[in-house]
């Protein structure tokens, strides 16, 4: 347990990250396995209560990869995967829209609300505010962002809530498709100029040894990116999020993280102390 000495000066460590954030818009992107445990998930969304009682503006962007493969099991239906994508058919569309903008976001909302929060539950689908057209035929319904109206989401903020956004969009003839949840929260933080985009994963970070979590590498230069993949640092199925965070930061997000979602607190150790826990990547 921490004497009194210790939590007052937890509180000031973490007055100038108060300072620096206050006002302005951090991008939670939220998936994984941390969805299926229910004690992390209250953990999240309390953290995220918090910043927004401080002054901070958040918006939650959500996978539900987990859940889709679970209802896909379900009705006998395997999860097949091209270069880290879902393949989407329209069966599997229907499933994944009835997941994410179902289920998996009003858990979420329905969670921040009973915790105290404001929360208001949205798909890219809703005000048009994901417009895609279609990637590849070979993923199926998978899209590829065009264009982000942000107007909703600054409404919502400007009323108090934490907007919980499902990634599925749609294009002018109502075709619907499902989106990468780090590609979105990358598209939708850069569109809003937000100040940070957390993208929670189940790692610890960037691993300069991906089999031995003390070689985290704490702060990354986007410009160097391209030298970590052709060094095989970067690899795999980092090379995406990693990617999304280097197309955050370019589009004017000033700092992208990823981070271990599976970290109780993780949100707040990152953003309002010293240390951090994962890997920052900025633009310099």
């Amino acid at each position: 347990m921490k004497n009194d000495n210790e939590k007052a000066e937890i509180l000031i460590e973490a007055l100038p990250y108060i300072k620096k954030y206050i006002n302005e818009i951090i991008v939670v992107k939220y998936g994984g396995n941390a969805m299926l445990n229910n004690e992390l998930k209250q953990s999240v969304m309390k953290d995220l209560i918090l910043l927004t009682t401080i002054g901070i503006k958040v918006v939650l962007v959500h996978g539900g990869g987990p859940e889709i493969s679970q209802m896909l099991k379900k009705i006998g239906k395997e999860s097949v995967f091209i270069d880290g994508l879902r393949v989407t058919d329209d069966e599997t569309m229907d499933i994944v829209q009835m997941i994410l903008a179902g289920k998996a976001n009003k858990d979420l909302v329905n969670i921040l609300e009973s915790n105290g929060g404001k929360a208001i539950g949205l798909s890219g689908i809703d005000g048009h505010m994901l417009i895609a057209q279609k990637l590849e035929e070979k993923y199926g319904q998978v899209g590829d962002i065009t264009n982000i109206n942000t107007k909703i989401i600054l409404d919502a903020l400007a009323l108090g809530y934490i907007p919980v956004i499902s990634t599925i969009a749609c294009d002018d003839n109502a075709n619907v498709y499902n989106i990468n949840a780090d590609t979105a929260a990358s598209a939708i933080a850069g569109a809003l100029k937000a100040k940070s985009l957390i993208a929670m994963t189940d790692v610890k970070g960037l691993l300069k040894d991906k089999d031995d979590e003390s070689t985290l590498i704490p702060y990354v230069r986007i410009s160097d990116v391209k030298a970590l993949i052709k060094e095989g640092i970067i690899s795999g199925g980092m090379i995406p999020k990693i990617n999304c965070c280097v197309d955050a930061v370019r589009q004017g997000v000033d700092r992208a993280f990823i981070i271990d979602g599976r970290i109780p607190h993780a949100i707040l150790i990152e953003v309002l102390s010293d240390s951090g826990i994962g890997t920052m990547f900025v633009n310099v």
